[in-house]
């Protein structure tokens, strides 16, 4: 017997997360010219980092030999302010992928379970898997969340209900009094996990402030993160705001020194220049329009979307995602996520988003 045999039965089962194909990785396999792939499959952010972000990462550098506040005390003093919550409401994660394995660790396991949606973010089930629980996967209404078949799908032993609003991979949105309905329709004893990752996109028609539902619904966490609209993917910052007891139990399952002293100065500085943010929203609503454009003159079939991406039906989707790659083109294919026949592509800048519509209208003929 090896020692993967004799690995729990639940954690033999995962299937691990398969990320974005690297600019790297493609530049070997295809012996292409890194500089003439664009990369449309991580949902980052094209416009980067802000310039005070991209400072005060440098200035942390100086800093590195030494470990981190493993309070976060900056940053959270920063989160408090920006959504006029105390700190001991705060968690901060290595991302908010760390938020959503913190949330497993804490309340699920052998014996209890946890609703999510399918074609929700890949994340959910792993997370419950690893604590050994039971997932629950309840069929999409419009490929998004069918809020009343989560809520009647939520049984004795559910610990947890994870909703993403936007969800990814298919960009689709819950009006929020929808939400506050639901979440006050759970039990309380069941946590509602509200992912907001691509919370910085949403139109201002929809917008919303879930800060405000905690006091109201104290079986609810809200994480957010700093890898999307933010541009700080590779430095792994997230956090989570809930009721301080919530926040305890996160905490005693959060690994020290979880994010970096580069990863806190550069979010902390990131929160203050919403300036930024906003400009990063609005190239996003442009690059949208131009896919949306280009899709509805070609009758391709894709889901309205509120995020910084978008799915479309590319029918054979893995021999399309082939002859993108063929030609320096990184979108994601979304086959593990239900939707065999998808693909997902970020929006990217101007140029970028006219160069996948070139070669996807190749890789189509």
């Amino acid at each position: 017997m090896s020692v993967f045999d004799c690995a729990a039965a639940h954690i033999r089962s995962i299937s691990p997360y398969q990320p974005g194909k690297p600019i790297s990785e493609l530049a070997r396999e295809m012996s292409l010219d890194e500089a003439s792939i664009v990369k449309l499959a991580s949902n980052e952010n094209p416009l980067g980092m802000s310039a005070s972000a991209r400072a005060a990462a440098l200035a942390a550098l100086a800093e590195v030999p030494r470990y981190p506040d493993g309070n976060g005390f900056d940053l959270k003093q920063a989160v408090s302010r920006h959504h006029g919550i105390g700190a001991d409401q705060i968690v901060l994660g290595n991302g908010s992928n760390d938020v959503l394995e913190m949330v497993a660790r804490a309340l699920l396991g052998p014996g209890r379970s946890a609703v999510y949606s399918r074609h929700a973010f890949a994340v959910y089930p792993l997370a419950t898997l690893a604590a050994g629980a039971t997932g629950i996967e309840v069929p999409a209404r419009d490929f998004g969340c069918d809020l009343d078949a989560m809520r009647a799908a939520i049984r004795d032993d559910t610990r947890v209900v994870f909703i993403a609003n936007p969800n990814n991979p298919t960009g689709t949105f819950v009006d929020a009094d929808a939400l506050e309905r639901f979440i006050a329709a759970v039990p309380r004893d069941v946590l509602v996990v509200l992912d907001e990752a691509y919370s910085e996109y949403l139109p201002a028609d929809k917008a919303y402030d879930s800060a405000r539902w905690l006091e109201r619904h104290p079986h609810l966490l809200v994480s957010r993160t700093f890898s999307k609209a933010y541009g700080l993917a590779g430095l792994r910052v997230g956090y989570g705001i809930g009721q301080p007891s919530v926040i305890d139990l996160l905490n005693r399952v959060r690994q020290p020194f979880n994010v970096t002293n580069v990863g806190l100065a550069a979010a902390t500085a990131a929160l203050a220049d919403q300036g930024f943010v906003r400009a990063s929203a609005a190239a996003n609503r442009a690059g949208l329009r131009q896919l949306e454009t280009f899709f509805d003159a070609s009758g391709i079939e894709y889901i309205r979307s509120y995020a910084n991406f978008i799915a479309l039906r590319a029918g054979d989707a893995a021999g399309v995602n082939r002859r993108l790659l063929e030609q320096g083109v990184i979108v994601r294919p979304i086959a593990a996520y239900a939707m065999p026949e998808w693909l997902r592509v970020s929006i990217g800048l101007e140029p970028e988003n006219a160069r996948f519509i070139e070669a996807l209208t190749k890789a189509r003929s």
